[in-house]
């Protein structure tokens, strides 16, 4: 074994048994900055030159392999050597260079594994090419090479997905060539060994697997039906099904695409929703704040929210105790969490041995005292005041002074919630989305008096939950409902005006949204907006415009698709447009002497952007959103805002 050599600061290798190990470390991924891209090419100048080197291994330092390309490189002048560069030189070089995958291998860390003659990996390793959620497509060669590896077919998927592959699936696939069963390295430095001399495989030489067009073309069209008008899949798809052409021209194209997308208006929102993801848990104050400990969540109330609750926090490890008002409430409810337990065991989220840990973890009770072990309780009751300030106050005489109370109230004032508490400092709000255990979106809710630490260990067990928390002052709704409801005045506002609700629904899916707002409301029933409307009338200022027409539509028991009507009809459960509803927003304009015109999509997309961006520069101005970008990431990740433009208060800009 030779002394180590350092070709650059984030890459050293050492010779042994006749191999040069190349070690890339670069923290906290490994990404493929100036420098590791600069190290590596001299890494494989040395070895090319070297006499007593017969091959080359190629690794990461700590758990990653190479975690992607440097972000922070984007949108400025590029630095030599490019990443193709290098890949190419890996791929041309005359002695067997072995990829040994000790982590994630992602986008170029991927690309440049691909071009290696051999790749063996550790079990808990995984490789992708996410760059589609970025807005572009690999860069380096890796819609030209993994279709040569693995076939069409299977490229597209990985590609225009984004996924991760673990161990197993690319083994099988044959992504990779070996899962090393003892060390990682040694393994890799056999194989390269049992390489030398010999004629190396080159994947950019290999011919591709040949499949029937109409496979390609089913699979293509799946991908561009679920893109939305996003242009990096689309592209992906048109590279990956065109790789059959000469490598140097394949990848002069890639190339060529991946630096128009990365430059492109979608890229430029991608990245902006990346950065932040990372910058929405930084809250100033708290710096150095610890949160209390929590190891025992309780959660009031066992219906379709809570069984979601419960079922996030017992997949994070946490001990769960449900409550409810009785013995057989409570009972149903654990049959429920239980139920979406067995549901991600038959799916394979979780294994055998997870879901018995995960049950035992799980008791119910219909006993407030036997919350008492509790260390936050997550209240996810009937949304009435009164019935969540007693529950509230019952809590206060079981559970110790330093436990945590979070209520998942959508609307009220948990100020009020609060106040009626022996403890208010102990208070947040932990609003989840339904249903809790799929939608990401956390609002973490500050309220007047909650403690620095009580905050802090709202955001750490939004952490461990896996869920993307964003912090929110007080005020009705919270930021993502305030801006709906902002959303859906602007709609109703557009009904009185000439459109209709499938012209709108048509605009805002034309724009991105996975379904149109009238379509969500039938979704979701419309009654429940309703009984709210009823109990704000008395307080609506009469001088402030107020369109009527979901109420008329309530009172007529067009409650949506479970009524098989409501804003559309649903006859054998398909969506269709109602000549009555036309009648009804006919009839409400004629009374308020409206007279209709007709709206292009262009312009009901503007009007809509243009309400929610200015209820969320309110929100800005109060103090209720600490940032733009918080409130971009609630509106994408709760209410289906497309990713790729951004968010309201991006797309503004």
């Amino acid at each position: 074994m030779n002394d180590a050599i350092k070709f650059s600061s984030t890459v050293s290798a050492m010779t042994r048994g006749g191999i040069l190990v190349v070690t890339i470390d670069n923290a906290p991924v490994n990404a493929t900055s100036a420098d590791v891209r600069s190290g590596l090419e001299k890494a494989l100048v040395h070895a090319e030159a070297t006499a007593n080197v017969a091959g080359v291994v190629i690794t990461g330092a700590g758990k990653t392999f190479i975690g992607g390309a440097d972000i922070r490189e984007f949108g400025k002048p590029a630095i030599g050597p490019t990443l193709p560069a290098v890949i190419e030189k890996i791929e041309k070089l005359s002695k067997p260079v072995v990829a040994a995958l000790n982590g994630a291998a992602l986008g170029g860390g991927l690309e440049v594994a691909l071009a290696c003659h051999y790749r063996v990996a550790s079990s808990t390793a995984q490789v992708g090419l996410p760059e589609v959620k970025l807005g572009i497509v690999p860069g380096a060669g890796g819609t030209q090479r993994l279709p040569r590896l693995i076939g069409i077919p299977a490229a597209l998927d990985l590609i225009t997905s984004g996924r991760s592959a673990k161990t197993d699936e690319a083994l099988s696939l044959g992504i990779i060539d070996e899962i090393a069963k003892a060390d990682l390295v040694e393994t890799a430095i056999s194989a390269a060994q049992k390489l030398s001399g010999k004629q190396l495989r080159r994947t950019g030489e290999l011919s591709i697997a040949t499949n029937e067009a109409a496979e390609i073309e089913r699979a293509a069209a799946r991908i561009l039906g679920r893109a939305r008008g996003q242009k990096a899949p689309a592209e992906a798809v048109r590279l990956i099904t065109s790789s059959n052409r000469p490598l140097t021209e394949g990848l002069a194209d890639e190339r060529a695409t991946f630096l128009t997308l990365r430059d492109s208006r979608e890229a430029a929102a991608l990245r902006y929703v990346f950065f932040a993801e990372r910058e929405s848990s930084r809250v100033e104050g708290l710096e150095g704040i610890e949160p209390r400990p929590v190891k025992t969540i309780g959660i009031c109330g066992l219906g379709l929210m809570g069984s979601g609750i419960a079922i996030v926090a017992l997949a994070a490890g946490y001990t769960v105790i449900g409550l409810d008002q009785t013995a057989e409430a409570a009972e149903k409810g654990r049959e429920r969490i239980v139920g979406l337990l067995e549901r991600n065991l038959a799916s394979g989220r979780l294994d055998q041995n997870g879901f018995e840990a995960q049950k035992a973890r799980l008791s119910v009770t219909a006993s407030d005292a036997d919350l008492a072990p509790c260390d936050l309780v997550i209240e996810a009751v009937f949304d009435d005041l009164a019935v969540k300030i007693d529950l509230f106050r019952r809590l206060d005489k079981v559970i110790r002074p330093g436990a945590v109370l979070a209520t998942n109230t959508s609307y009220l004032n948990p100020d009020e919630i609060a106040a009626a508490t022996a403890y208010p400092e102990r208070v947040l709000g932990m609003h989840f989305f339904s249903p809790a255990h799929v939608m990401r979106l956390l609002e973490i809710v500050r309220c007047a008096r909650t403690a620095p630490d009580v905050l802090a260990t709202g955001l750490a067990v939004a952490k461990k939950l896996r869920k993307l928390p964003v912090v929110a002052g007080v005020t009705e709704g919270f930021i993502g409902n305030r801006i709906f409801s902002a959303y859906r005045r602007e709609a109703e506002f557009l009904l009185e005006d000439g459109a209709l609700p499938h012209e709108i629904d048509a605009a805002l899916e034309d724009y991105g949204f996975p379904m149109g707002l009238f379509a969500v409301y039938d979704m979701a029933g419309l009654e429940i907006a309703w009984a709210r409307r009823k109990r704000q009338a008395a307080a609506r200022d009469p001088a402030t415009r107020y369109v009527g027409i979901a109420d008329t539509l309530c009172e007529m028991g067009r409650f949506g698709q479970k009524a098989g009507r409501g804003w559309y009809a649903y006859p054998d459960g398909k969506r269709t447009i109602d000549p009555d509803v036309t009648a009804i927003i006919e009839a409400a304009r004629t009374q308020k002497g409206i007279t209709p015109r007709a709206f292009p999509k262009s312009e009901i997309q503007e009007r809509m952007l243009k309400a929610m961006a200015a209820e969320g520069e309110a929100l800005l101005a109060e103090g209720i959103a600490a940032r733009p970008s918080d409130i971009d990431l609630v509106m994408i990740n709760g209410y289906g805002f497309p990713a790729h433009k951004g968010g309201p208060m991006f797309a503004r800009t």
